[in-house]
């Protein structure tokens, strides 16, 4: 049997507190108003930007603290996230795409109100790689497009249109400006690997208007195509592994000319200072197991730690005269981002499994709590690790509130793959959780927060090594008697999706139902279709192109192994996706279709993701609906 709905509706999301209060609890998570960590003005730190829900679709929203006025920015079908203050905190910058594709220009908008315009005249469309704003109106741009490969632009106040400063076929990107502007630092891969970024700072304040920066391809050779370069660090070259490198700021104050980086050369993400003047490296060795990143506190005394480790957060303050690191109380859980304020604060929006995110300072009080109702709380999770074949794997888990195992089992599996699942607030598990299934999300080789060794270890055999790590869990959820092994519904996005597509697959007789969000269905056709960036990655991971590597491509492809799929397999695909375009999609559909497979397709008119509340609820329902089916399990409610 083959099914296929079809829609690019997305319902009117505003909603009563009393349609509130009737809707199911999987619901109320996803309608509650939430608001993401507001960015504060550098030198206007009253004036704040933020992301919320409020109206059903996730919009810009500005907020003068010193008043409390509060207002949208944004107002667009698909929603906006992409945004960021002047220095100044007169205007909000916003990047304006078409219908979700991620591709679009920069516009601008008076942070009191007013007109939209675009902030960069003269550049075209392209897709988004980096912007910074100097105090004195100097703009920094990256840009991606498919035919010019990565450029960077400079535009100088009052100057009639930008210029090139930066040109390269492989993925690069703005890093920061540096306070007095006259430094840019660019994050690049000019060495062919997309995993590893090699970090090149340039003078901004040798560019005359009108002059073309050129292709700075390759070896500098100490210029960067006519642009004058101040110091390159580069951990890919000279050694036996490849290390990564970012950018995580300049220091605070002009005429500093320390810059923030974040390194690999202990087998992690750590943090040191680096004089791009002097070249001088300060390493702060900081005794913290896991990743650790940092940003500057504003007057530049010290660093904010955020410290990753087993899926948990935690917050310290390093005092760079000193040395010595005091740690920022934060609950047990997880800071999805956090930042210091000038009067020594730190602003941090928090959440775990169990309870709903909330913006909350150091100083005890809840910075930012959006009106409306609010979430239900959801359950908390178990940490398990079992032995796999390259490793200890590391699961979260959560058992339903009532009943006895073995459960119905859902293994939701992350995107990226350079992610993690953390102890954080997700609506879609706690849906899971509340129709009766036990929920496993795995942090599988190619995760973050566990080592470089472990992140980088699924080059090659690229979807299959993720999924030795997720048949370890599996095995132990069966045998430990969590879950009931004739009910496995194998679940992600993204990259998710793609494993979920490949696992049924590559293990047909394991899984009971599948369900795949915006996926990587056919490798090669995904490859050919995808924007320039992702094809880097791809390269990257596979250690070349479709053409060099054939074979790696069709054992890592989900196409591959679609006529072994047993199990009912439900797909959610964006019309205008770029990262896994619709294309592949539709030939991974027709081969189960042209073989009578159970499958269900469903087509919504925005990109890699939804913006709009009551579309994802829609998506969520239609996966419970069809889990039900399957399954015999109870279904949506609604």
């Amino acid at each position: 049997m083959t099914e296929s709905t079809q829609s690019t509706d997305a319902t009117d999301s505003s909603t009563s507190n009393k349609d509130f209060a009737e809707a199911p609890a999987w619901e109320q998570r996803f309608r509650a108003p939430r608001v993401s960590l507001p960015e504060w003005a550098e030198d206007a730190p009253d004036r704040s930007l933020f992301v919320s829900n409020a109206t059903g679709t996730f919009e810009l929203y500005a907020w003068d603290r010193a008043t409390g006025g509060q207002r949208q920015v944004t107002d667009r079908p698909n929603g906006t996230t992409d945004g960021t203050l002047s220095p100044d905190g007169t205007a909000i910058w916003w990047f304006a795409d078409s219908d979700g594709d991620e591709f679009g220009v920069w516009m601008r908008q008076p942070f009191e109100g007013g007109a939209d315009e675009p902030a960069v005249p003269g550049l075209d469309a392209s897709y988004s790689a980096g912007l910074a704003l100097g105090r004195d109106g100097t703009v920094v741009v990256g840009r991606s497009t498919d035919e010019d490969g990565s450029t960077v632009h400079l535009l100088r106040p009052g100057a009639e249109a930008p210029v090139e400063i930066y040109r390269h076929r492989e993925s690069a990107g703005v890093g920061d400006l540096s306070r007095d502007g006259s430094l840019i630092a660019i994050e690049h891969t000019e060495h062919g690997d997309a995993m590893h970024s090699a970090i090149r700072v340039v003078r901004a304040d040798s560019v005359s208007d009108g002059t073309s920066g050129g292709d700075s391809g390759g070896d500098s050779g100490g210029d960067s195509g006519g642009v004058p370069v101040v110091a390159e660090l580069d951990d890919t070259k000279g050694g036996t592994e490849e290390l990564g490198l970012s950018v995580l700021g300049f220091a605070p104050r002009a005429g500093d000319t320390r810059l923030l980086v974040g390194h690999q050369r202990r087998g992690r993400w750590e943090p040191m200072l680096w004089d791009v003047a002097t070249g001088t490296e300060t390493d702060l060795r900081l005794d913290l197991p896991g990743d650790v990143s940092a940003e500057w506190y504003p007057d530049g005394s010290g660093l904010l730690i955020e410290h990753g480790y087993e899926a948990r957060t935690e917050l310290w303050r390093y005092d760079i005269a000193t040395g010595a690191l005091v740690r920022v109380e934060t609950p047990a859980g997880t800071v999805s981002d956090a930042t210091a304020r000038p009067d020594g604060t730190v602003e941090y929006l928090w959440s775990s499994a169990a309870v709903p995110p909330v913006v909350r300072s150091t100083d005890g009080s809840v910075v930012l709590d959006p009106p409306g109702p609010k979430a239900p709380a959801s359950i908390a999770v178990e940490d398990v690790w079992v032995d796999g074949p390259g490793g200890r794997v590391h699961a979260l888990v959560q058992r339903p509130a009532a009943g006895e195992g073995p459960f119905p089992t859902v293994f939701e599996v992350h995107g990226g793959p350079t992610w993690h699942d953390s102890d954080a607030f997700a609506s879609a598990p706690a849906a899971w959780l509340d129709h009766g299934y036990a929920v496993v999300r795995v942090n599988y080789r190619g995760s973050t927060g566990y080592g470089r060794e472990w992140t980088d270890a699924l080059k090659h055999r690229v979807g299959l090594i993720e999924l030795e790590d997720i048949a370890a869990v599996r095995e132990w959820a069966v045998t430990s008697g969590l879950a009931d092994p004739a009910k496995l519904v194998l679940s992600g996005g993204s990259w998710g999706g793609y494993l979920t597509l490949l696992g049924l697959g590559t293990q047909p007789d394991v899984w009971a139902v599948g369900l795949a969000a915006v996926p990587v269905a056919d490798y090669v056709t995904a490859y050919e279709d995808e924007m320039e960036a992702l094809k880097a990655l791809d390269r990257t991971l596979l250690g070349g192109s479709p053409e060099e590597v054939p074979e790696r491509f069709a054992a890592s492809s989900p196409l591959t192994y679609v006529d072994r799929v047993k199990a009912p397999v439900h797909i959610v695909a964006g019309v205008n996706d770029p990262r896994c375009p619709i294309r592949q999609i539709d030939n991974y559909v027709d081969r189960l279709a042209a073989r009578g497979a159970v499958h269900e397709v469903y087509r919504y008119d925005a990109g890699h993701g939804s913006l709009v509340v009551e579309e994802r609820i829609k998506q969520l329902r239609l996966d419970l609906d069809f889990a039900a089916r399957h399954l015999g399990t109870p279904g949506s409610a609604k």
